[in-house]
């Protein structure tokens, strides 16, 4: 079954080759209360740096990011580059777990309820009582960890009937980038409602790992934040990513790589994490 694409082609904007869109909380947060009211599949990531980067490096990746409904810039150097090479005007990004407090906000106020997919056990453990205690009235349907390993023949369809079961309107995923967005978009054709690649997220708001100041964000230093909390699990992802991106966007803005994004994917992807 091929995934829909569903994309809005006047926010998507060419950064590296991956399409991002040049928006707002609000707006992003709008687009999936609107599907989960209406009943119909979006799929949205938030991509930093090493997201875009993910992109980049593998073409069959970059063109399912390129079939999301709605792609974030969630890191400040992801927005700078949308401001740089498309004057986008944008004065903040829309960072993943900001952004999955908004749209939880909105969820609780209209009833709607949510379903959290990844992680572990411990982490949701921690991670519930803490939404419930930011929003009282939001109504958790269901909520599934990681089996870290690969989706088993027909394990896709399972997974999309437990959830539809619940009675949710939102699947918000935590797997890690990219393997949450291979199960987003491989799952998108299967469930009437948004899906959204949360990224740490879950780690945030479950108390798990700490914000780094507001300074730090607004200066695009989360990078360094985080690789001072985990520098044997994400140095490569900094040290060698970070000056990838930046010397592509040169070549970008200079005109001396034309950066041509792929055509959104369609197929199903050969296997997924789950």
């Amino acid at each position: 079954m091929g995934a829909p694409v569903m994309t809005t082609p006047r926010t998507k904007r060419n950064v590296l080759g991956v399409l991002v869109d040049a928006t707002d909380y609000a707006t992003a947060t709008d687009a999936v209360v609107t599907a989960a009211h209406e009943r119909r599949p979006l799929a949205l990531t938030a991509l930093a740096v090493h997201g875009v980067m993910t992109g980049v490096l593998d073409p069959a990746h970059n063109a399912r990011l390129n079939s999301f409904d709605v792609v974030t810039p969630d890191g400040q150097p992801v927005r700078w580059a949308l401001n740089l090479l498309h004057h986008a005007g944008l004065t903040d990004r829309v960072y993943g777990p900001t952004l999955t407090l908004h749209v939880l906000s909105r969820f609780a106020d209209e009833g709607l309820p949510v379903y959290l997919y990844g992680s572990t056990e411990e982490t949701l453990a921690r991670l519930i009582p803490a939404l419930e205690r930011m929003f009282p009235a939001l109504k958790i349907a269901g909520v599934e960890p990681s089996k870290f390993r690969a989706a088993q023949p027909g394990e896709d369809a399972e997974i999309a009937d437990r959830i539809r079961s619940s009675g949710a309107r939102l699947v918000l995923v935590g797997l890690g980038c990219p393997r949450q967005e291979v199960f987003a978009y491989a799952m998108r054709p299967l469930l009437d409602m948004p899906l959204m690649a949360v990224g740490a997220a879950f780690d945030y708001h479950a108390g798990l790992l700490r914000q780094p100041p507001s300074w730090m964000q607004r200066a695009g230093l989360e990078w360094f934040w985080r690789l001072g909390l985990e520098p044997k699990r994400l140095w490569r992802r900094y040290v060698i990513l970070n000056p990838a991106y930046l010397s592509r966007l040169a070549a970008q803005k200079t005109g001396l790589w034309k950066a041509r994004p792929p055509a959104p994917a369609t197929e199903m992807p050969a296997t997924f994490s789950v």
